[in-house]
């Protein structure tokens, strides 16, 4: 592929100066041309003076020769004619008793009168007619006044290559403060960002450098934070179990049924952990193909609520099934969806005070169904909202641990309403609980 002449400049400013020089000289050149065939008549006044130079020194018998491209016609007293010089073809009127000038044909003449009566006329060629006369007169014009021209011409462009850097200085502001953004984050920081005020496609590529930038961070901040917190999840159950082998062979600690089953609880813990981190990678990679099929919504509430009462005794907090009977089916992956239910409804029940209740509903909404899991707890401040679906955000970490939480089932649930095409949110007001709405396809052919 050829390399255009611009693109060996390094620099944006010099290619934006280039140019404008580059055109500013185009229109001077098309100017200058204009002007010249516009004034191309302009020197008929020093032509007509070398004319009547040339007739005032033929009558005093002082000229001699004549200038190639010139005429001189001598007319004596008694009506003789001599004609020196190139033939320029149509003479003008001979008779004059005063010196005059003009033009007669494609020439210019000037006639002075002799002391015996007669009279001479000068003839030189005005190459101001036809094509290639135009083109001579415009041609002979700008030799007339190149130095001119040339001047106006270097003033312009310094003056456009100055207003150019200048203007340029500024467009390519923010491409040199990207360039070294880029460079930072190249060594890890990107909390840079880049400072504009333009609107042109150069503030939007700003914007939008400013914008990845973010989000790199919040990625970057996402990656430190889950390496943190899987650290500390795997560290917490290894420690315990440890601790209890190591009791189990100094004979502190006998093994006793009770703490095998503490034990096998953190070997449990480690392996939910792990499985839910295996879940959430292959959802987000799409590795795990869903089996849809249409399934009831009602029935599948019920089996959950009574999963929940069998994992949760005595929480004291009642569960309700508010899915109407008339709904439609749903088209989803059983297993997925149960999760998706299950990781909702737990959360609801383990953070709703005794005495609480929390709701299952669900309706029809533009075409899909949407599912609605309420409760009557405490709530969640607004500021947690935003990342309540990130993997290992806690609202209350502390609580959250004591209940066994590892802080990815909603993570898992927005994974998998999103590969079923819907999409999860939450709403809550601290002190009158949070609600939780996703929506999915129905098994009628429509969906999100």
């Amino acid at each position: 592929m050829a390399t255009r002449p611009l693109d060996r400049l390094t620099s944006i400013r010099a290619k934006l100066g280039s140019t404008v020089v580059i055109a500013v000289g185009l229109a001077l050149a098309i100017s200058y041309v204009l002007i010249g065939f516009a004034l191309r008549n302009s020197p008929r006044g020093s032509e007509a003076i070398d004319a009547l130079s040339l007739a005032r020194r033929a009558a005093i018998d002082r000229l001699d020769s004549v200038p190639p491209g010139a005429m001189v016609v001598i007319l004596d007293a008694d009506g003789s004619t001599e004609v020196r010089g190139t033939d320029l073809g149509e003479l003008p009127r001979l008779q004059v008793d005063a010196p005059r000038w003009g033009v007669i044909g494609a020439n210019v003449f000037a006639t002075v009168p002799t002391s015996d009566g007669g009279s001479v006329t000068a003839l030189t060629r005005s190459p101001s007619r036809g094509f290639l006369g135009r083109l001579s007169a415009t041609t002979g014009f700008l030799q007339s006044v190149w130095w001119q021209f040339l001047l106006v011409g270097v003033v312009a462009a310094t003056i456009s290559l100055v207003v150019a850097r200048f203007f340029a200085r500024g467009m390519t502001r923010p491409l040199r403060d990207m360039a070294s953004a880029a460079r930072m984050m190249e060594t890890g920081d990107y909390s840079v960002r880049v400072q504009t005020r333009s609107r042109d496609e150069v503030g939007k590529l700003a914007a939008a450098f400013n914008r990845m930038s973010g989000e790199l961070e919040n990625l970057e901040k996402s990656r430190r934070d889950l390496v943190a917190n899987v650290s500390h999840e795997l560290k917490t159950p290894i420690t315990a179990i440890r601790a209890h082998l190591e009791n189990l062979l100094d004979g502190v600690e006998q093994p006793e049924r009770a703490t095998l089953e503490v034990m096998l609880a953190q070997v449990e813990r480690l392996g939910r952990l792990v499985d839910q981190l295996l879940d959430l990678s292959r959802l987000e990679s799409g590795e795990i193909p869903l089996r849809i099929e249409a399934l009831p919504l009602q029935p599948l509430v019920d089996d959950l609520i009574s999963e929940i009462d069998v994992a949760l005794p005595g929480r004291g907090v009642r569960v309700d099934n508010h899915v109407p009977n008339d709904l439609p089916a749903l088209s989803v992956d059983r297993e997925r969806v149960h999760q998706v239910l299950f990781n909702l409804v737990d959360n609801a029940v383990r953070f709703t005070p005794d005495g609480g209740h929390v709701t299952v509903s669900a309706r029809r909404r533009n075409g899909s169904v949407e599912v609605v899991v309420s409760d009557t707890g405490a709530g969640i401040p607004p500021e947690h909202l935003p990342r309540l679906f990130e993997r290992f955000y806690r609202a209350d970490p502390a609580r959250a641990r004591e209940d066994g939480g590892t802080g990815i089932g909603l993570a898992i649930a927005r994974s998998v309403v999103e590969a079923h095409g819907g999409q999860i949110r939450a709403e809550s007001e601290p002190g009158r609980g949070s609600v939780f709405t996703f929506d999915l396809p129905s098994a009628d052919g429509s969906g999100p």
